[in-house]
């Protein structure tokens, strides 16, 4: 089986399927979440108390980690959910949104990784800090290329046992031995608030669906990085362009994935 059959049967099991995705997201992403998920085919749950986020967790198709706006309480949440969903055998995916640049949710991210994230995705800077090698970016933003992060991301996969991501121009996927590469998405696409945030949940689906999170991590990044070259064509703008990626999820084909997916095994 080719790679990009692999990303077009993740697809059409995600809208087979409907899975349910426990979302544990930042107020910024909450509302875009919620309807990336809904239009590519997925159930979207948005549950981060700590009394009803550890039972939703071991129940769910994949459980959804994102530190964007944490609180002392989210956190705590967090802890339970994903000591809950490891237990129950549940795949779930941590965003470390500006870990390296504020100490709370850094100690809160490296605590997170003892419950074996399935998969850990974030921008260059993000991963860096995860894997000890660098002390952030700048707030949310990145101050280093993807490519300069694939040696901490294949580190950070190796101790962590979690398929690493970084997003950028191109995005790299590694589990520490295989590389991927996903070169799909358009320049217009950081100026949409949340887009990274967006690539996460999306990977909640995939890893509900998919039993290698390689596999379903690629499937994430592909899906976003095509949609968004899709909707730039029809887009005057950023705001323009955040509607027609959510639209572009919902009409996204297989036959898009196989004429257009540009991903590399490196």
């Amino acid at each position: 089986m080719t790679l990009l059959t692999s990303v077009c049967e993740t697809l059409g099991a995600i809208r087979a399927q409907s899975p349910l995705v426990h979302n544990m997201t930042n107020i910024v992403v909450a509302n875009n979440t919620a309807n990336a998920l809904l239009t590519i085919g997925a159930s979207p749950a948005m549950v981060d108390g700590p009394v009803e986020a550890p039972e939703l967790a071991s129940v769910a198709g994949a459980l959804v980690v994102n530190v964007g706006t944490v609180t002392p309480a989210q956190a705590e949440a967090m802890k339970l959910a994903t000591a809950a969903a490891h237990s129950a055998g549940r795949p779930w995916v941590l965003d470390p949104v500006a870990v390296g640049a504020l100490s709370f949710r850094t100690q809160l991210a490296k605590e997170l990784l003892e419950n074996k994230p399935s998969v850990i995705r974030g921008n260059a800077s993000e991963i860096m800090a995860m894997a000890g090698l660098g002390a952030g970016g700048k707030g949310v933003d990145s101050t280093a290329s993807s490519e300069s992060a694939l040696d901490g991301a294949k580190r950070l996969a190796k101790e962590s046992g979690a398929v690493v991501v970084v997003s950028g121009p191109t995005d790299f996927i590694t589990d520490g031995e295989r590389v991927a590469s996903v070169s799909n998405g358009h320049e217009m696409m950081p100026y949409v608030t949340g887009l990274g945030c967006t690539a996460t949940a999306l990977t909640g689906a995939t890893l509900a669906v998919c039993e290698d999170p390689f596999i379903a991590a690629i499937s994430a990044m592909v899906f976003l990085g095509l949609v968004g070259e899709l909707a730039a064509d029809k887009s005057r703008g950023p705001a323009t362009l955040q509607l027609e990626i959510i639209d572009g999820l919902y009409t996204l084909t297989q036959q898009n994935i196989r004429e257009l997916a540009r991903v590399e095994l490196n």
